[in-house]
């Protein structure tokens, strides 16, 4: 197909396209004369992959391209992919409290993980660790340390998650299946768990507050 159509069929504009093409995130279409350039299903696909983690992942384009390279890079591994797609998905904290209070904040995480059977000392290299530091540095430094409670909860949910995501990647077609499943899972999933979680929080919210008035 011809660049125009493939803007037509993935909703992807022309100079954007070639935007994509110039900054390596889209392979070359197969060049048929000195103005002609061919592309076909793969490069449908891939544009659409770019635009679930620009669109709905919300990863920068910087962060984005670094993911494509590690997926087109031979060799690579479903546990290889699953790390560059945890750091591309994973913002720099800032950090927040006096040096002790991280030191106590690191000891409350390790505590966390081996509560969990989680192993502190590959955790500590997980770019999700230094998250975790700061939020328990965050709520402490704004008196909230009562919030902490729900960490436990929180890790509950992520190991059976963890589980049934890694379940679902073993269970697809070839490694290159599985590399985009873990890249569209953990980019996706995110996003997903906090559109669930917003839902939830409503409509919880609204079933506390219809019991607490009166009748």
């Amino acid at each position: 197909m011809r660049i125009g159509e493939l803007a037509q069929r993935t909703g992807v504009s022309v100079p954007t396209i070639k935007y994509y093409a110039r900054e390596g995130m889209l392979p070359a279409g197969e060049r048929t004369s000195p103005n002609q350039v061919r592309y076909d299903e793969s490069h449908v696909r891939r544009l659409k992959l770019i635009r679930a983690m620009l669109e709905v992942g919300g990863l920068s384009i910087a962060a984005a391209r670094e993911v494509l390279a590690e997926v087109d890079a031979p060799g690579g591994t479903v546990h290889d992919m699953l790390g560059v797609a945890q750091l591309a998905v994973s913002r720099a904290a800032a950090e927040r409290g006096t040096a002790e209070e991280r030191r106590l904040a690191e000891r409350e995480v390790s505590e966390l993980a081996r509560r969990h059977g989680w192993n502190p000392a590959k955790a500590e290299k997980n770019p999700g660790w230094a998250m975790l530091v700061q939020i328990v540095t965050t709520y402490r430094d704004l008196g909230q340390g009562e919030m902490l409670v729900l960490l436990d909860r929180y890790a509950e949910a992520a190991s059976e998650l963890a589980a049934a995501e890694l379940s679902v990647v073993g269970e697809m077609a070839g490694t290159d299946g599985k590399i985009e499943g873990v890249v569209l899972g953990t980019v996706l999933g995110d996003a997903a768990m906090a559109a669930l979680r917003r839902i939830a929080q409503e409509d919880t919210s609204q079933r506390v507050t219809a019991r607490a008035e009166p009748a």
